[in-house]
């Protein structure tokens, strides 16, 4: 297994990447089928459709697509909730902090650059003591476009000071893919996190693929 030598910095997608945040998605959407007398779902089914944020819950609890007239009004419904128990379990998964610490250790930046909108991404950052040393934290409204765009990677490496070809993207959606390569970065799927539905992450074409956080260490030259 070869490693890339000059990369100076790794960058995150967030949810399903770095922290299993299903169980509180899940959980908002859970909350808006109580209101309307429905049964909970189960988180199982939830979990898959994590990357798609709101518009993936609001799916999978009420089958209502962004072209529905009532999409947005529960669109809206469910930011608020979501809102209210972002933190509740949310937690990274199992290896992400000894990854973060052996980046530190190396001597290597890392961010997040993520499609979470600021006013989610910043408060569950800054509320869980692993990104106590992340270097920047890009939203999915941080600059103009979103992923799969890629401007909030170029953006994430101007705040590090550092050219995107010295940088690296590890992702659990195909947009993340994308978005990266589209930057000019390495990219690295996260096989461990959500994917969605029927994904086939092979044919992605990623530089290189991880089945769980410790891995990517395999790609890296941190002498």
């Amino acid at each position: 297994m070869s490693r890339w030598t000059g990369i100076r910095a790794v960058l995150f997608d967030l949810d399903g990447t770095l922290v299993d945040s299903a169980p509180d998605l899940g959980h908002a959407a859970n909350l808006m089928r109580q209101r309307r007398g429905l049964p909970p779902l189960d988180e199982a089914f939830y979990r898959p459709r994590a990357s798609s944020g709101a518009r993936g819950m609001i799916e999978a609890a009420f089958g209502l697509t962004p072209e529905h007239p009532e999409f947005e009004a529960y669109r809206q419904e469910y930011l608020d909730t979501y809102g209210q128990v972002l933190t509740r379990r949310t937690h990274p998964f199992d290896g992400v902090a000894e990854l973060i610490a052996a980046l530190q250790h190396a001597k290597l930046a890392w961010g997040v650059v993520t499609n979470k909108i600021e006013r989610f991404a910043l408060p569950l950052t800054a509320a869980l003591p692993l990104f106590d040393t992340v270097a920047t934290v890009i939203g999915g409204d941080t600059t103009p476009h979103p992923k799969p765009h890629p401007a909030p990677l170029l953006e994430a490496a101007r705040r590090i000071n550092l050219p995107p070809a010295a940088c690296l993207y590890v992702g659990d959606d195909e947009r993340d893919i994308m978005a990266g390569r589209a930057a000019g970065m390495a990219t690295v799927v996260a096989r461990y996190g959500y994917l969605g539905i029927a994904a086939d992450v092979e044919a992605w074409a990623a530089d290189a693929i991880i089945d769980a956080p410790i891995g990517l260490l395999n790609y890296l030259d941190l002498s």
